[in-house]
């Protein structure tokens, strides 16, 4: 859930619609809204994908009791 809801604010904050963002990521609009509704579990080469896609870098802290995702935007790291 919590890669979902990342995957869905970072979207929002780009602007960008499921669709924008399946073409920029070379999926479907469908992948993007199963992530979204946490009813896929993607690998890693496509989460590679979605971090481009979104010029973020992922984060994903794990813990027992709890799981931390988010996204840097990249541009905050150009120097």
């Amino acid at each position: 859930m919590a890669l979902a809801k990342a995957v869905y604010d970072r979207r929002i904050e780009l602007g960008l619609t499921q669709t924008a963002l399946a073409e920029r990521a070379g999926l479907t609009q469908t992948k993007i809204s199963r992530i979204e509704g946490s009813d896929a579990v993607p690998t890693l080469p496509l989460l590679a994908k979605l971090a481009d896609a979104l010029d973020a870098t992922l984060n994903i802290a794990l813990d027992i009791e709890e799981t931390r995702v988010s996204f840097t935007d990249h541009r905050n790291h150009a120097a």
